[in-house]
């Protein structure tokens, strides 16, 4: 499957409007976790690899692929991949949804606590 694009008909869109092709790129298994774990610079394949749980190498293939398409990342000379000006700006929007997961994880520790008693 081709990566969304803005402008073309995307999974659960048939406008393509650019909300709907970042949410479908993003939504796909393990894009946002290949954005995540390049936010601190290049990754070769096989570290990424390790860091995105050791998933498999053909998927691996396939997401990066898809995030290089879209412009958000890119590989280097050297063949690590790091975050394009565009996926560092998709990190960066990112920070808020962070932001609210740690309050979400706070007011559930407390419920969490007491189911284990």
């Amino acid at each position: 499957m081709a990566a969304p694009r803005p402008g073309r008909a995307v999974r659960g869109s048939s406008t393509g409007r650019p909300l709907m092709a970042a949410l479908d790129l993003f939504g796909r298994r393990w894009n946002l976790r290949i954005v995540w774990e390049l936010r601190d610079g290049p990754v070769g394949f096989r570290a990424l690899q390790e860091r995105c749980d050791n998933m498999s190498s053909s998927v691996l293939r396939q997401r990066l692929t898809e995030l290089l398409d879209a412009a958000v990342v890119e590989q280097l000379p050297d063949t690590t991949y790091a975050l394009t000006e565009l996926g560092h700006s998709a990190r960066r929007a990112l920070r808020p949804l962070v932001r609210w997961s740690e309050e979400w994880a706070a007011t559930l520790s407390p419920a969490d606590s007491e189911d284990t008693r």
